[in-house]
């Protein structure tokens, strides 16, 4: 993994942030601007963008200083490579991770799993990371229970690639899912949605530390 960050000589695990869909993309684009030296990746996930506005945002992020190899864009495997981001995150509807692997290996792909089962196929396709949940409840996810921290640890067991938890993570219970041996968590309004943005992404980082 790229991306690593230090707090008194510790080593943090990896702060994924994804966009909310609730945001107008000023709005979006400022707040990534301000913060994005104090994440590791920015995943752009909006299902009522079109190809040219996620190309559109990704160049004036990209002005305002953020690192292209900062941003994962979901699904949209077209504008990724079109923009040169880092890598994209693929979804169970997407095209397979083993086709997207062999017809574009440069890309960091990642894939959303719900299930051991689902984490090893995906692994053995070819993906680089593995983004697992939701953990808690969340209300991305209304009405379906949450998959709590034993499947979460059964997952990280069962796999060798990088797992990244999310759903309902708050500063108040980073550290019960840190200690399953995850490589990192991503959280949605957590960060992008709350009244001190930057208070917000260091209560994350603290909690974090190895």
């Amino acid at each position: 993994m790229k991306f690593h960050f230090t707090i008194g000589g510790s080593k943090l695990k990896q702060l994924h942030i994804i966009s909310t869909g609730q945001q107008t993309t000023s709005e979006f684009i400022e707040k990534v601007t301000d913060i994005h030296s104090f994440v590791d990746f920015i995943h752009l996930r909006e299902r009522s963008w079109t190809a040219r506005e996620y190309i559109t945002v990704i160049e004036q992020l990209s002005k305002g200083g953020v690192p292209r190899n900062k941003i994962i864009v979901n699904d949209r495997i077209d504008v990724a490579v079109v923009t040169d981001v880092y890598g994209v995150q693929l979804a169970s509807h997407s095209i397979d991770v083993r086709d997207v692997k062999q017809l574009f290996p440069e890309l960091y792909i990642g894939c959303s799993v719900h299930s051991v089962k689902e984490a090893v196929v995906k692994e053995k396709g070819g993906a680089d990371f593995l983004m697992y949940g939701h953990v808690f409840e969340t209300a991305s996810k209304p009405g379906l229970p949450p998959r709590g921290l034993h499947q979460l640890k059964e997952v990280v067991k069962s796999v060798n690639s990088p797992v990244i938890a999310i759903g309902g993570i708050t500063p108040d219970n980073v550290e019960q899912v840190a200690c399953t041996n995850i490589n990192g968590i991503a959280t949605m309004s957590g960060i992008l949605l709350a009244d001190d943005i930057k208070n917000a992404v260091q209560q994350y980082q603290k909690k974090l530390v190895k």
